[in-house]
């Protein structure tokens, strides 16, 4: 049992990460990686809502009638996703304004979704809880990794702190859209090249 959950968690980590390896949650790695105080926070709200929407839907998974089960599901995400939102208005009001739209948007976030159809639907909470805690803390570390590429090359900055000397000319292309899709191709060549050896 042990190890199961164990193996349910660390499959998001590494195996089945979602941006790298499964090719979901593509919308807010490009869009809130900017700097890594955002991916961390974008990652950490998503993580509570894969974590608590997999819970439920396994607890109500005898209950909800197969023919409305992702109307079912969308309904349990997105109460999770109000919650988020609601507790980064009352006590992380700046943060929430620089995710914008994107925390509301992790409703149609094909992760959470995809977990609960695929996972959470077929198994007991406790391994359903640890798939959406494995998925979770994936999808944060691969946000922050983006995030950490191109606050570092775009600002030369980690956490608004200097790490290049003074000399450094910043790459302002790596803030932009397109430079979000570049390090997201390295990211993505990097583990291949890994995952190959």
């Amino acid at each position: 049992m042990a190890q199961s959950v164990v193996k349910e968690f660390t499959k998001g980590l590494w195996a089945e990460i979602p941006p790298f390896r499964l090719v979901l949650g593509l919308c807010p790695i490009l869009a809130v990686t900017k700097s890594v105080e955002n991916a961390i926070g974008m990652g950490l709200a998503s993580a509570f809502v894969f974590v608590f929407s997999n819970l439920l839907v396994s607890m109500l998974r005898n209950i909800i009638p197969s023919k409305v089960r992702i109307a079912g599901y969308i309904i349990i995400i997105a109460t999770f996703v109000t919650v988020v939102e609601l507790v980064m208005q009352a006590y992380t009001y700046p943060l929430f304004l620089k995710l914008g739209i994107f925390i509301p948007l992790i409703v149609v976030n094909c992760i959470a979704l995809g977990r609960a159809e695929a996972f959470a639907c077929k198994n007991p909470p406790l391994a359903s809880v640890a798939d959406g805690l494995g998925m979770g803390v994936g999808y944060t570390l691969s946000l922050c990794v983006v995030g950490a590429l191109r606050e570092s090359l775009g600002n030369g900055t980690l956490f608004g702190h200097q790490v290049f000397g003074p000399d450094f000319q910043p790459f302002a292309f790596m803030l932009e859209a397109p430079g979000a899709f570049v390090c997201l191709g390295l990211v993505l060549c990097i583990m291949n090249l890994v995952g190959k050896k």
